[in-house]
């Protein structure tokens, strides 16, 4: 089940967004017409056509650079990564951690996929609970692979 405050903070954010950018570009569509009629300002229609372009793409661009980060699985370098690596090496059954994704899924919360390998009994719900104590972890999924006796 996915919680509503897990995508409410970017919808919310891109709403008022739109909102704004349709309220700046009738503005100066009016400002445009406005001129055009008082002072023959003909110039001023595509002029301000430019303007509101500019300021969508600006808007735009900095959306981007705020979502690009989750979309593009850039989000390792968030303390909890280290935090997780440091539960694992912190538990008293021995696992090597051979992946790991962790991804802002809400403001200040995140998911983590977590792939172990172990040549001791280890479960899945075990490893969940060690990181439990992470309050950010809204969602947790972990494989346990077995190794093979030597």
């Amino acid at each position: 089940m996915i919680r509503r405050d897990v995508f409410s903070v970017t919808s919310e954010l891109l709403c008022y967004l739109h909102v704004i950018a349709d309220a700046a570009t009738s503005a100066l569509a009016i400002v445009a017409l406005l001129g055009g009629k008082w002072w023959g300002a003909a110039w001023l229609d595509p002029l301000m056509g430019v303007v509101g372009a500019v300021m969508v793409a600006i808007w735009a661009k900095g959306l981007l650079r705020e979502t690009g980060r989750v979309l593009l699985d850039a989000e390792m370098d968030a303390p909890v990564v280290e935090e997780i690596r440091e539960a694992i090496k912190q538990s008293p059954v021995p696992a090597d951690i051979t992946d790991l994704h962790v991804w802002r899924v809400g403001k200040g919360q995140y998911a983590c996929i977590l792939s172990l390998a172990t040549d001791h009994p280890l479960s899945a719900d075990h490893v969940r609970q060690q990181l439990s104590v992470h309050e950010e972890l809204a969602h947790i999924t972990v494989e346990v692979n077995r190794l093979a006796a030597a």
